[in-house]
């Protein structure tokens, strides 16, 4: 894996990272019931072990869903626009979904690129 494709993955982690923690805290701080944070971690958590796996796929459907917190996110900045914590959220699902595609398509060439060398070795042989 190349440096730059490794380090969009960091970010991508770091990104998924800060959102769960943003959701966690923010469903803590206001006071909402546990069935509310399983509602808003469970979708994030669904992702975790094929992003551990390298899948994907699992990066691709993690920036679609990605994208239902950015919804989320911007109704609740325009109700608080001051608030720090849902800013951090807005800039989690940003670094996400940039990363998280940037990282797919660059892991998807380099995997592309590694297949055709190992095809080209395989028929020296």
């Amino acid at each position: 894996m190349s440096p730059k494709t490794r380090n969009l993955r960091v970010i991508c982690l770091a990104s998924y990272a800060v959102l769960c923690l943003q959701q966690l805290t923010d469903a803590w701080l206001g006071g909402a019931p546990p069935v509310v944070w399983i509602a808003l971690l469970v979708p994030l958590l669904l992702f975790l072990p094929g992003m551990q796996r390298d899948n994907l796929r699992s990066f691709v459907w993690l920036c679609f869903v990605s994208l239902l917190y950015f919804m989320l996110l911007v109704v609740d900045l325009f109700e608080q626009p001051q608030s720090v914590l849902r800013w951090a959220g807005m800039l989690a699902v940003v670094g996400i979904y940039s990363s998280g595609m940037l990282y797919v398509r660059w892991r998807a060439r380099e995997l592309r690129g590694e297949n055709a060398q190992q095809a080209v070795e395989a028929t020296h042989e």
